[in-house]
């Protein structure tokens, strides 16, 4: 195994991946390179904030599926939405997911992250697992499903300790779209104010 290091610079932070000499398979490779890109926008001091947090965005947008993953948090709701109420939803989870998954690239910010294996779920679909180690602290498994069938990789959601994001914010979206009667105009209208914030 070799180890690389990224330095990046007078107080910032050290974060660094250790990778078998070849992986095991381009969804284990992905996790590797790009996690480490977002934390090096993150953790990039010379840019204004503002501009770390459009870089980080553009960033993000190439690697997640956000349609993908915007329709499945409607679950049944899906089938029955105006398509000018799904655009709107789908744009207004895109702002949501990316202020969510930048509070948590930070979260993790100057910590070593190690992939550790991965599983394919079904053709084309990984879970791949990672350790990440804080100062002192003990190992917090970060798991990363991650789909191979198009034509690039894509992350499709992030599971810390055991709990996928998507799935929680699946159950709650549901229970805002059940309290509205499943108006997607009432779920989108929250997630434009959840990221306001």
């Amino acid at each position: 195994m070799h180890r690389r290091h990224l330095l990046l610079g007078a107080g910032a932070l050290t974060l660094a991946f250790a990778l078998p000499a070849q992986a095991a398979n381009p969804a284990e490779d992905f996790v590797a390179n790009n996690i480490q890109a977002g934390f090096n926008i993150l953790n990039d001091r010379s840019a204004g904030a503002a501009e770390r947090r459009q870089r980080f965005a553009d960033f993000l947008l190439g690697l997640t599926d956000v349609r993908r993953v915007a329709i499945f948090m409607l679950g049944r709701y899906a089938a029955d939405a105006a398509p000018a109420d799904l655009d709107a939803y789908i744009a207004a989870y895109q702002n949501y997911a990316l202020s969510i998954y930048q509070s948590y690239f930070q979260l993790y910010a100057g910590q070593t992250l190690k992939v550790i294996s991965s599983r394919e779920r079904a053709s084309g679909d990984f879970i791949v697992t990672t350790n990440m180690v804080g100062r002192g602290g003990a190992p917090l498994e970060v798991d990363f499903r991650v789909r191979t069938d198009g034509v690039k990789p894509l992350l499709v959601d992030v599971a810390v300790a055991g709990v996928w994001l998507a799935l929680a914010q699946r159950d709650q979206f549901l229970a805002t779209l059940a309290q509205n009667n499943g108006d997607i105009k009432a779920l989108t209208a929250h997630l434009q104010a959840v990221s306001a914030r």
